[in-house]
């Protein structure tokens, strides 16, 4: 087994491994840009080391800096957590060349299944069923051919990406032109790749996924699905597993189980990873993508399985083979899982970079929090805004849903917005609770009531003007002529 590794990561998934490894006696080395100097994930670290200043290519994305660190500290091995090059096949092969263990799959792997094309084109030899799409990357002509074969609308995809970047929905051929244009922009952004391929638009889908883990034996199996239709621009935010639909259909579980593990198979995959679908009206599926990392949903999965995929992780890339088969994996229970944000969601989900001022996290039978902040922190504008993941298991989905909203109505984060206050809507909402679920869910559910949580500010400002209007009880100075610290108190957090 490894004696030092280090995670080439930042935040809550940093924190996340760290508690793992050190579990697993093992040391744990951080690195850090100068945003991040002070968190939570360089503080749990036993080292760590400074990359650069805080835009991510110029520290979580230098392969030269991270490699230098890892020298430096002697480290063994490389967990790359999720985000950042946690998919790059040139960082998985430049650890390899370093004489260190990359904690995922292989580059070959990396590189057939992270471009969205040629994993569709291995998905296929695998047999199993795909979205009807281009075979690569299309010019302005080639989208109008296929829009005028397959209909409108279509979808515009990034080939070397996913997270919803360099994506856009079409409805009709004098929209293609621009959207073309921006989607190819925006992947040249985020994958410095401009290429762009186009896929017919399923309406109303669910997007479910399937856990798939492999040792360097040959052995692979699936554990299970997770339901994550619920998505603002493109992005999940709420998944839970089993998935409503799913739970109902085991035979459905078994064939999409199935699909995963010949796709895993057939790009020659090792270690964790997700087999993303589609699954329209009819209960089709439609293979969609595959992730070659841990998934930041992997919390539910462990919950429901008992298993710590970390862990799993950790020792397949030591060589170890799986410790079971795939008639060993049991489901018990339902688990759910949201991602809690610096976001306003009011203001399209912008995000809301800040200082946190308070903060009291919920706590009790089944409920797990993975975040990597604390009172005090400044959430940092240079990095995606995930604060932490709430995940609650309870027997049934009915126990999963109050749990939920129990923990979110005790989850206090001060100082900034968050999507807390949206999410006790969700979860309250009768469509939600029914399991009609797809991936517009969020839209349609804009469309049929509005946030009653107004603005802090807003609910700050009015809640003392009601109390400037109506009196406040109790505002006699005291014997020795100070203000009561009662009402002293009462009006600070009226304010704040």
């Amino acid at each position: 087994m490894f004696r030092k590794i280090l995670i080439a990561n930042r935040g809550e998934i940093a924190v996340r491994i760290t508690h793992t490894l050190h579990e697993m006696g093992i040391g744990v080395v951080a690195v850090y840009s100068d945003a991040d100097r002070t968190s939570l994930h360089v503080r749990l670290a036993d080292e760590a080391e400074r990359l650069g200043p805080a835009p991510s290519a110029e520290s979580y994305l230098r392969i030269d800096r991270i490699l230098e660190a890892a020298q430096k500290h002697n480290v063994e091995a490389i967990h790359p957590g999720y985000g950042f090059l946690s998919e790059n096949a040139e960082f998985a092969a430049a650890c390899v060349a370093a004489g260190l263990v990359f904690i995922g799959p292989s580059a070959e792997s990396i590189r057939l299944l992270g471009s969205k094309t040629a994993s569709r084109l291995s998905a296929i030899q695998s047999g199993a069923p795909v979205v009807p799409g281009t075979q690569g990357s299309v010019t302005l002509e080639q989208a109008r051919t296929f829009g005028h074969t397959h209909g409108y609308p279509v979808l515009l995809k990034a080939v070397a990406g996913g997270g919803g970047k360099g994506m856009r929905r079409v409805d009709r051929e004098s929209d293609l032109e621009s959207a073309l244009r921006d989607a190819a922009s925006e992947a040249e952004r985020a994958f410095r790749s401009p290429e762009v391929y186009v896929e017919k638009w399923i309406e109303q889908p669910r997007h479910i996924e399937i856990q798939i883990l492999g040792d360097h034996h040959g052995n692979m199996v699936h554990l299970g699905e997770r339901e994550c239709s619920i998505q603002r621009r493109h992005q999940k935010v709420i998944e839970e597993s089993p998935s409503p639909l799913v739970a109902l259909d085991p035979q459905l579980r078994h064939d999409m189980g199935e699909a995963a593990v010949r796709a895993a198979r057939t790009a020659g995959y090792y270690n964790a990873g997700t087999v993303e679908f589609l699954v329209d009206r009819d209960r089709r599926f439609y293979f969609l993508e595959v992730n070659t990392r841990l998934q930041v949903e992997h919390p539910i999965t462990e919950l429901v399985t008992g298993l710590d995929l970390v862990r799993l992780q950790v020792e397949i890339a030591a060589g170890a083979r799986l410790p079971f088969r795939q008639q060993d994996i049991a489901w018990r229970g339902w688990a759910i899982e949201c991602r809690i944000y610096a976001e306003d969601p009011a203001n399209h989900f912008l995000p809301f970079p800040g200082t946190i001022t308070r903060l009291a996290r919920p706590f009790g039978p089944g409920i797990r929090v993975d975040d990597g902040i604390y009172e005090g922190w400044r959430v940092p504008m240079e990095y995606d805004p995930l604060l932490a993941k709430l995940v609650v298991s309870a027997g049934t989905r009915g126990d999963a849903i109050a749990r939920m909203i129990r923990a979110l109505r005790e989850y206090d984060i001060g100082g900034i917005r968050t999507n807390v206050g949206f999410f006790r809507q969700i979860f309250e909402d009768q469509e939600f609770r029914a399991g009609h679920l797809h991936t517009g869910f969020i839209d349609e559910f804009f469309a049929r009531q509005r946030l009653v949580e107004p603005p802090r500010e807003l609910a700050a400002v009015a809640a003392l003007a009601a109390a400037l209007h109506n009196g406040i009880p109790d505002v006699q100075p005291t014997p020795n002529g100070a203000t009561s610290p009662w009402v002293t108190i009462g009006r600070q957090e009226l304010l704040r």
